[in-house]
């Protein structure tokens, strides 16, 4: 298991960031963290740690969280990423 599984409670977001990535992926849910939580935690999730961040590709979209501080700084939607 990764830091970024076994520090899962700690992931949070900024309002800034809540937005962008409800944005980003035209997300209707309020709760944003509870939605990338369930994603990272999805089995089928590929999670990769480059340098500060982790970079967790599942379904159509690839999180973006920060390593340290285990916030959720973006989101995208996504055809086919490299793992």
């Amino acid at each position: 298991m990764n830091s970024l599984i076994e520090n899962i409670d700690r992931l949070h977001t900024t309002e800034m960031g809540m937005e962008r990535i409800k944005k980003n992926l035209s997300l209707e849910t309020e709760d944003v963290v509870q939605w990338c939580k369930s994603q990272i935690l999805n089995p089928n999730a590929i999670i990769k740690r480059t340098g500060k961040n982790w970079y967790i590709t599942t379904g159509n979209c690839r999180l973006t969280v920060n390593a340290y501080s285990y916030t959720i700084i973006t989101a995208h939607i996504c055809h086919q990423y490299q793992a």
